[in-house]
């Protein structure tokens, strides 16, 4: 007969979110059950770059070192606005595989979390203990359910939550390997800009180990002939799109398959629920060309792991109302806010059809080219005016 595993909290999902908080909870000592479909987690096209303050929040939940670790350190950032270099950033930020990060964080997980492979055949949810039952037969009763399932919508469901768009077909986020090996492009990385006219949010490259990844946001759908044209031809398309890039380049390939995913915006509806939180992309999904989602999940891992759950144990019971605390928490209501702010900015300058936003545009353009070509004269100054090299430094 299968087993019953008791637990205080069981986490459903072990992406980002649902590992690092079973990491979290087992840490602080409570004891936990982590389920998964997969024993290791997929390839998956999902966030690919962290930057300080993605590295701020992982430091103090203690999962840095690990996640860092699966990752490649970058050091400048080529910035491109209308073809030419504007500017070179230093600072430390990071390329990584999304399911090489899970990967190991699920490796260095406390050997307290029981990890369960399995898929969720159906959860018994109430004010006092929870009851989650596996495809196979097997059990387990929490006292909390965390649902971290990301976009997966069917534990959702099994428990009452609905997922409403706010804006459907918002942007589409690409994801591609170029051609040659990172070392062999005259950049570190790279952040290439889109004019404001051609429905491109940014074009980023960076290094992944050896190979050179291309994010690219844009704000078109799925079954747009321009998606089907760059699938078939990504070189020829994005070449296209952005002319100078093959000679920034030093010649523009792409190696494989374009991953294409279509982001849409939504908030959940009817989430206050005895016994089951959501947290990360199962509560809402924001668009990730303004790089704020992985800070919003690690900003719920962190409220939900260490303020909410501790108090919620404290005491018997597990009623909507305490949940609820966590949805009302200041920080998560302002975190979830600014994500979908700046997801509704950056889509509104670069399409949005309104007077303002073209002004905005028009403004925006012609600062930026203003300012082009204030640092094009003085780093022509700056010449003009530096001595002559000699021996073998001007050889160099």
């Amino acid at each position: 007969m299968p087993s019953t595993t008791q637990v205080e909290v069981v986490v459903i999902g072990a992406g980002l979110a649902g590992t690092a908080a079973a990491t979290v909870l087992a840490r602080a000592g409570r004891s936990v059950a982590l389920v998964d479909s997969h024993r290791v987690f997929p390839p998956e096209f999902r966030a690919e770059k962290l930057g300080p303050p993605h590295v701020a929040m992982l430091e103090p939940l203690g999962l840095a070192d690990t996640a860092l670790g699966a990752a490649t350190a970058i050091d400048s950032i080529d910035i491109y606005r209308f073809g030419r270099l504007v500017a070179r950033h230093r600072g430390r930020e990071y390329g990584y595989g999304y399911s090489d990060v899970v990967n190991a964080l699920r490796g260095a997980m406390p050997a307290a979390v029981d990890f369960m492979v399995g898929r969720v055949a159906g959860i018994e949810a109430g004010p006092g203990l929870q009851t989650v039952t596996l495809a196979d037969g097997r059990a387990i009763a929490a006292r909390l359910v965390v649902v971290a399932t990301g976009l997966g919508d069917a534990i959702r469901r099994m428990v009452g939550i609905a997922r409403v768009d706010t804006r459907k077909a918002h942007s589409l986020s690409l994801g591609f390997d170029l051609d040659r090996p990172a070392y062999a492009y005259p950049f570190e990385s790279l952040a290439y800009y889109g004019t404001g006219y051609d429905r491109v949010a940014y074009l980023t490259l960076f290094p992944i180990r050896d190979t050179m990844r291309a994010n690219l946001f844009v704000y078109r759908e799925a079954n747009d002939p321009w998606t089907r044209a760059f699938r078939q031809n990504p070189a020829e398309t994005l070449g296209a799109l952005m002319p100078n890039l093959g000679g920034i380049c030093g010649g523009l390939g792409v190696a494989g398959r374009v991953q294409v995913r279509p982001i849409d915006l939504t908030l959940s509806q009817g989430h206050r629920r005895d016994g089951v939180v959501l947290v990360g992309d199962a509560f809402c999904t924001t668009c990730p060309a303004p790089g704020v989602g992985v800070k919003r999940v690690l900003t719920d891992v962190d409220l939900l792991c260490n303020v909410h759950i501790p108090r919620w144990l404290a005491t018997p019971g597990m009623d909507a109302s305490k949940i609820g605390a966590f949805y009302d928490d200041p920080r998560k209501v302002e975190s979830d806010a600014q994500a979908i702010r700046q997801s509704e900015f950056s889509r509104s300058m670069a399409i949005d059809p309104g007077l303002v936003w073209v002004a905005r545009r028009a403004r925006n353009t012609l600062v930026r080219k203003g300012a082009a070509l204030v640092r094009q004269a003085g780093a022509s100054l700056v010449r003009a005016e530096a001595p002559p090299m000699t021996g073998s430094s001007a050889r160099m």
